[in-house]
């Protein structure tokens, strides 16, 4: 089903205790809203909206580096104006699509509670995520004895919660009461149907200091570490220029390939594509298609980098290895590294490139060509 999202990210998150607002804080290293947009990107959103602060939109671009498929709407004074703005900002697209409306300080939302809501929503008119009470409920005036009170048919609700944006533009548009406290409510108010899905206990909302310490223990659990391998090897031919992970070598000799050969940045490709079981280089840039005939190399590993980021992974480490007896790598490598860094948008020290010889032995050893083998780390959700 084709969906919009729209997250909320424009609240200062006073009770978070001091320093950033909580969605640019960072959970796991990486910021607490990235983590929101890219499991939306990863569950196929079409279009997401985040609304922010004017503050908030120059740090998008830095908090948000390296994904597409985003657009940012200006926030209001309530979080009912923000979620308004953000439905404007979708003017462009069909008023009966699907909306998923959800807070930015609930980072580990999951492909299962996307899907949960969408499929509710095919029998109601708004849906949301939401958890049984569980605990027993005591309410207490000031001064008085707490009085138990029954939980029976009481639930916690989550985000994200779905309905058509035009009944969510009406169903806010018709609300006169006090600032609503979810987006289902004014669906409610209007008298919509609403369904429940089920929720995810992992779905905590970050809103105190002790929650971050919670969140961060939650990350390990949700995570998994994938590794995946490359390799590449190429056949030296006529030439006056090499180009090896992304970086031009003068030499007497040039690697033949149907790209620009970059047996380094193929290896590295390859790698990425395994460790997120996309398959290798060859399914998505045929060597027998003439658009890649001479090709830069950088745009094969940036793609596959963006298949990690929409799977909701994130890159840990690479580790190249050049097999070769010349040209020397040595004083090439700290510029390979970095350009590396910048294609894969990573600290320099997750970034190895190494060379080593085969003592004259084999096709490298004789000098007929240039081979490069890589290792990667992804971290994908569980």
């Amino acid at each position: 089903m084709t969906f919009s999202a729209v997250i909320v990210a424009a609240g200062s998150g006073s009770r978070a205790g001091p320093g950033q607002a909580k969605q640019w804080r960072l959970v796991a290293g990486k910021p607490v809203l990235r983590w929101s947009v890219e499991a939306f990107m990863a569950a196929g959103a079409s279009d997401i909206v985040i609304v922010t602060t004017q503050d908030g939109e120059k740090a998008l671009v830095d908090v948000l580096a390296g994904l597409s498929g985003w657009r940012a709407a200006l926030g209001g004074a309530t979080r009912a104006l923000s979620v308004r703005s953000g439905l404007a900002a979708l003017a462009d697209r069909p008023e009966d699509q699907p909306v998923l409306i959800h807070d930015a300080a609930r980072p580990f939302v999951t492909r299962a509670t996307i899907d949960g809501v969408l499929r509710a929503l095919d029998t109601a008119d708004a849906a949301l995520p939401a958890l049984p009470v569980a605990d027993t409920l005591k309410r207490a005036e000031p001064g008085q004895s707490p009085i138990t009170t029954s939980r029976e048919h009481l639930w916690r609700a989550q985000t994200p919660q779905a309905a058509r944006r035009n009944v969510l533009l009406a169903g806010y548009a018709a609300w006169t009461g006090d600032e609503p406290t979810d987006d289902t409510q004014v669906v409610e108010a209007a008298g919509g149907r609403v369904a429940i899905a089920p929720g995810d206990p992992l779905l905590l909302k970050l809103t105190y200091p002790e929650d971050f310490a919670m969140a961060e223990r939650l990350a390990g659990a949700a995570r998994i570490t994938r590794v995946g391998q490359g390799f590449d090897a190429h056949r030296w031919g006529p030439g006056e220029e090499v180009w090896l992970c992304g970086v031009a070598i003068k030499h007497d000799e040039t690697l033949v390939g149907h790209s620009d050969a970059d047996a380094g940045l193929h290896a590295l490709t390859d790698a990425l594509l395994g460790a997120i079981g996309e398959g290798d280089i060859g399914d998505h840039f045929p060597p027998t298609d003439p658009k890649w005939k001479g090709a830069a190399s950088d745009q094969f590993l940036k793609h596959a980098a963006d298949l990690v980021t929409a799977k909701g992974g994130a890159i840990i480490n690479v580790d190249v290895t050049l097999i070769c007896e010349r040209p020397k790598i040595k004083p090439h490598r700290l510029a390979m590294r970095e350009k590396l860094a910048e294609i894969l948008a990573l600290p320099l020290d997750r970034v190895s490139v190494k060379a080593t010889t085969t003592e004259k032995m084999g096709f490298t050893g004789r000098g007929e060509g240039l081979a490069a083998s890589a290792v990667v780390a992804v971290e994908t959700p569980a």
